[in-house]
């Protein structure tokens, strides 16, 4: 056994955690970080990045089955299953291997094993080589979360995937039942409907992106639909039965339960905590519903002791983990930082068209009771997306009728996860409805179709 001191040990390298300690370090604490698995976490290695990388393939098969359209020729157009996943692979090993390199040159200690905390600031850490013990002035609990699993839909890698499983296929799949239509759910079904997969759908809420505006889901789902998707909303699977080379389906609509057959499901229903075996409950940690319960500065309640990212609660986003983490960083070092707002972190769905938000929805906005004004504008009215052959997709804001105040952005449509990082920007800067309107946008530009929708916002759209 070991013992190490440290100001700031951090429990999970994932991109909460490796960031926590990257600017713990940069502010001269000295950082220490406990990982059990993976450098970089799910994101990096099987979430984030990994999906963008098969997702990129799908595209690119999809615009060469277009070939047509833009006055070219694909002949014979074919994938190979093994060769995708090889190079989503790939990239994830890629950037895992970065990530070590930048824990490396910041000086960081790495600690690969699996942590519990005994008591305010002392852990003890099981590796392959034995326990350490290790004591710590702060420590930051950044462990993630898993895939929910439901009773009776266990994945099982064989036939019932849950997202790794679905990141590394053991086959294509012929016919396909996708559960939850989240955002991973809706990406995996973008991944394999285009490459052949004929895809169900299954939502149990009453529209598919149920965190998104209503609008925009409705639009969404009108694209799905139309790619060949069967979408099932206000449903639920009860049962699964597993049978050679196939799985039957006890599917409940309405009231009714019918069986469908499928040789591949995917479960994507949402995630749970990781907050076992932490030792947390002994040290009156509070826990709700698998996550750990957090002022707005993640402070758990008990000194010294934070948790940042996944294991805090929604929103379940990576960006959300890596601002917390640099967050609860400076606070420890003595600065004093902006706390992180939910309403501030904008969410992006990588499916076909694009999906991304940020701030209140309509309905939200009215149910806070503000009076709003809202902004539409089609990409059938922007040069640049008819140029692009991705003409399908709108764009709306929502402002305060009183103060200009820019309480919510929805888009979807092409590039529009890249878009949406404008309406951040001016939501952090508060700005006005005024100054976006005065604001000049380049032309030719997806970019514009954003202008345009603050000007029908205010009765002064051009191009619409």
């Amino acid at each position: 056994m070991s013992n190490a001191s440290y100001d700031v040990l951090v429990i999970g390298a994932g991109p909460g955690g490796y960031v926590a300690a990257i600017r713990a370090a940069q502010l001269g604490l000295k950082v220490a970080v406990v990982e059990r698995e993976h450098l970089g976490g799910i994101c990096l290695n099987w979430g984030c990045i990994p999906t963008k990388a098969l997702l990129r393939s799908a595209e690119v098969f999809h615009l060469m089955e277009r070939a047509k359209d833009f006055g070219l020729t694909a002949d014979n157009i074919g994938y190979d299953l093994a060769e995708v996943v090889k190079r989503s692979r790939g990239v994830a090993k890629q950037l895992s291997g970065g990530v070590g390199h930048l824990l490396k040159k910041n000086k960081i200690t790495v600690i690969m094993g699996e942590a519990k905390i005994d008591a305010p600031g002392k852990v003890s850490v099981k590796t392959d080589k034995g326990t350490e013990a290790l004591t710590a002035k702060n420590i930051i609990l950044a462990t993630g979360a898993r895939a929910r699993e439901l009773p009776g839909l266990e994945a099982d890698g064989n036939r019932v995937w849950s997202y790794k499983h679905a990141l590394n296929p053991p086959h294509m799949p012929k016919k396909l039942l996708v559960i939850g239509s989240g955002a991973i759910g809706i990406e995996f079904a973008r991944f394999f409907n285009p490459l052949g997969a004929d895809t169900t759908v299954v939502e149990v809420m009453d529209r598919v992106l149920p965190v998104e505006d209503a609008e925009i889901s409705a639009f969404a789902r009108k694209q799905f639909v139309k790619q060949g998707m069967k979408i099932m909303e206000k449903t639920m699977v009860k049962q699964l039965d597993r049978g050679k080379g196939k799985v039957v389906a006890h599917i409940e609509s309405n009231g009714k339960v019918e069986k469908q057959e499928f040789d591949t499901v995917i479960s994507a229903v949402g995630i749970v905590g990781n907050v076992e075996n932490l030792g947390l409950e002994a040290i009156g940690v509070k826990i709700d519903r698998t996550h750990v319960v957090t002022d707005e500065y993640c402070g758990t309640g008990v000194a010294g002791l934070y948790a940042i990212g996944d294991i805090a609660g929604a929103p379940w986003l990576a960006h959300k983990a890596s601002h917390e983490g640099v967050m609860v960083a400076e606070k420890i070092a003595g600065l004093k930082p902006h706390a992180v707002k939910p309403e501030a972190i904008a969410g992006c769905t990588y499916c076909h068209p694009q999906v991304a938000s940020v701030g209140y929805t309509e309905a939200k906005a009215k149910e806070l009771g503000y009076e709003i004004k809202v902004g539409r504008f089609p990409f059938i009215g922007n040069g640049k997306a008819i140029a692009l052959g991705e003409p399908e997709g709108m764009i709306k804001t929502v402002f305060d009728a009183k103060t200009g105040e820019l309480l919510g952005a929805h888009m979807v449509g092409p590039e529009v996860t890249e878009l949406i990082q404008g309406y951040i920007v001016g939501r952090k800067l508060e700005t006005t409805e005024q100054d976006l309107m005065e604001t000049v946008f380049p032309h030719p530009t997806l970019s514009e179709a954003m202008h345009e929708s603050v000007l029908d916002a205010y009765g002064r759209a051009i191009h619409f």
